[in-house]
């Protein structure tokens, strides 16, 4: 087995579903019963109408994590399972920080501070300011230490997004299987007499 696939690192798990009630839980009991922890978990809509769109974070081995997309794709409502090294994706996360207005008045070295991590004001009350940055994980860890001297309040930080950047997307690969695989013309109430025979196993 090569060193690769034993050693363990970020996985950005991609998953494409149809939006369903109780699939949520399910995919993450598939982590649970492997005692593996999910370091970030988003949901979209994806750029497919109706289908939803899972983002994963594990940090795993090569070998774990491409079992876990199997199993992942298992499940009825999956349509597709990507899974990708964070060199292989393009990926942001947003937060939120608040601080007192009172310092960032008082002191302009905080105020430059805040423009050097791009952080962007998004409200402004007299007792505190809520500042954004997006960017790596490491880049928003980094501002919560610039901002503790200066009386942080509150941090929280967002799931994270991920582009898979060698892909042409699965828009495009369901439209190929579409004229592949054309579905026939649906009939209104074609089983309606029929109910027993339709639905047997």
């Amino acid at each position: 087995m090569s060193e690769q696939a034993i050693e363990k690192q970020e996985y950005n798990i991609t998953v494409y579903t149809e939006n369903q009630i109780g699939l949520l839980n399910r995919i993450a009991m598939i982590f649970s019963r492997r005692k593996m922890n999910i370091l970030s978990l988003n949901t979209s809509p994806s750029e497919v109408e109706g289908i939803h769109r899972f983002n994963i974070v594990v940090h795993e081995t090569q070998e774990v994590v491409s079992k876990i997309a199997r199993q992942i794709e298992k499940q009825i409502e999956v349509l597709k399972v990507y899974f990708n090294t964070n060199d292989d994706v393009i990926w942001q996360e947003m937060a939120l920080y608040k601080v007192p207005t009172q310092v960032i008045a008082e002191k302009a070295k905080v105020e430059r501070l805040l423009r050097e991590n791009g952080a962007r004001v998004v409200a402004i009350r007299s007792d505190y300011t809520v500042f954004e940055t997006t960017g790596h994980r490491e880049e928003t860890d980094n501002l919560i230490k610039v901002l503790q001297p200066y009386g942080l309040i509150e941090f929280v930080r967002s799931a994270r997004v991920a582009i898979i950047k060698d892909s042409d997307g699965f828009n495009r690969k369901l439209r190929e299987f579409e004229r592949m695989e054309p579905g026939h013309e649906v009939v209104e109430n074609e089983f309606l007499n029929s109910r027993d025979k339709v639905f047997s196993m």
